[in-house]
């Protein structure tokens, strides 16, 4: 057993400056701002989900606010206050864990305190973790406090819900939401950790920690932590997809392009090996809704869009995937999955549901929509001559009665008949109605056409009319 103590990857690369901190820039350049420009608030608010750095943001705002020697914005890391608060034992940053300390008996040391100036600070700095969990009595206890505190004084709050927190107590706040980090950035971040610590990780195993983290950097880097422990220094994308039960990137794009072509026999055999191999088929469908949400944010915005959360390999794949695809149609998936990942929650036969759910979201790939018949349609009528007069089908009463000659009666044509339902009114004999006729055979023998009719069984021309 090695003497030196172990620490854990969370704590040993939690963010000391702002430039460390990744995928919040939002919050990070309004708190920069902020400082250069002297205007700090009485208090601020971080709301997100959890290991997105909340508490980690409020340690940096707090050092920066009161570091001895700041290096422009950042705080210098070195001098006593900026230690101290890393360490927790500064006598002028306080944290607070509202989710052991709610009652108002918790929130009256603070109260009484700040009247006091700070021992060795610029600020009296207070951070209030889950502050969703303290009771409406100590918030009214620390409302007119918080409202108009003393000069030296500074509150920050975060909390995983925000919509938890009284109304009046946020009109009070400037509010940051913090969002998810994108995967990408967490991969980026996990293979320069995997570098300092001399481990060599295959890129789809720290992919697949990323997936499992659901934007989480803390839940990341527990995770790259444990799989080290399990497998040295040497990860491969097994190793992570074992521990975790996630389907690998490239079986979960197989599976995504079977169901854009309809393979209903690829869907099962997929499902079948997923289930197997003890798979997290709830969290399929999940990741089955975000591929699909990127290849129609891909359609829309393009492969270089900021929206996708995807890697360079998944863009790759979402762009070959995206070639002929029609947007209306993935749109249909996404709500198919979505339906589907809801039903989960209270199903108890998940594989059934799931196999039945992507075998319908497979049809619906490649059944045409309402848009796209009517696209072909408009189509069609601009491939016809803009001369060409609408052909009508011959009425028995337009029909004009028989010539007889003055000498000796020639046969009397017969007069024509009306169309029988179902079939196509015949052309008239002369030039340009052999124009017309061609026209209709090259419209009929059109492949768009049938391939429109044989999607409908049953469906025929009844006619041709010229939309002018």
């Amino acid at each position: 057993m090695s003497e030196k103590q172990h620490i854990a990857l969370p704590l040993k690369y939690r963010p000391m400056t702002f430039d460390d901190v990744v995928g919040q820039e939002h919050v990070v350049r309004t708190l920069r701002h902020a400082i250069e420009a002297g205007r700090i608030a009485n208090a601020y608010l971080f709301i997100g989900p959890r290991g997105i750095g909340k508490t980690t943001l409020s340690r940096i705002f707090a050092k920066a606010l009161n570091c001895s020697s700041p290096k422009g914005v950042e705080p210098c890391g070195e001098c006593d206050n900026c230690r101290e608060i890393a360490q927790g034992r500064s006598l002028d940053v306080t944290e607070l864990d509202a989710a052991s300390h709610n009652k108002v008996e918790d929130v009256k040391p603070i109260i009484e305190s700040v009247q006091f100036k700070p021992a060795s600070s610029k600020f009296k700095i207070y951070i209030i973790d889950e502050c969703h969990m303290l009771s409406n009595a100590a918030w009214n206890a620390l409302l007119k406090t918080l409202e108009e505190p003393p000069p030296h004084v500074r509150f920050i709050f975060a909390t995983t819900e925000g919509d938890k927190v009284l109304a009046t107590i946020i009109s009070r706040c400037q509010r940051f939401d913090l969002r998810r980090i994108q995967t990408n950035d967490i991969v980026s971040r996990l293979k320069h950790i995997c570098e300092l610590e001399k481990v060599d990780a295959a890129e789809d195993a720290l992919l697949a920690i990323a997936r499992g983290a659901d934007g989480g950097m803390r839940d990341a880097l527990s995770s790259l932590d444990q799989l080290i422990s399990f497998k040295g220094d040497k990860i491969g994308e097994e190793d992570a997809l074992g521990v975790f039960g996630l389907v690998s990137r490239s079986e979960l794009e197989n599976l995504a392009g079977a169901i854009l072509k309809g393979d209903s026999a690829a869907i099962l055999s997929s499902i079948e090996a997923f289930d197997s191999a003890g798979k997290n088929m709830r969290r399929l469908a999940g990741e089955l809704l975000m591929h699909f949400r990127n290849l129609v944010v891909l359609m829309a915005l393009g492969p270089d869009s900021k929206s996708l959360t995807a890697t360079p390999d998944q863009v790759r794949v979402l762009v070959e995937q995206s070639q002929g695809a029609d947007a209306g149609r993935i749109f249909r998936v996404c709500d198919q999955l979505a339906e589907l990942e809801d039903k989960l929650r209270y199903v108890l036969s998940v594989r059934t549901l799931i196999e039945m759910s992507l075998i319908r979201a497979s049809r619906i790939a490649t059944t045409a929509t309402v848009e796209e018949l009517m696209k072909a349609v408009r189509s069609l009528r601009e491939g016809l001559p803009a001369d060409l007069p609408a052909p009508q089908a011959a009425s028995p009463a337009a029909v004009p009665p028989p010539t007889v000659a003055p000498a000796a009666p020639a046969p009397a044509a017969p007069a024509p008949a009306a169309p029988a339902p179902g079939s196509i009114p015949a052309a008239k004999s002369g030039t340009s109605d052999r124009g017309i006729s061609q026209s209709r055979k090259a419209i009929l023998d059109d492949e768009k056409l049938n391939s429109m009719l044989k999607a409908f069984p049953g469906s025929s021309v009844v006619g041709i009319r010229d939309g002018n």
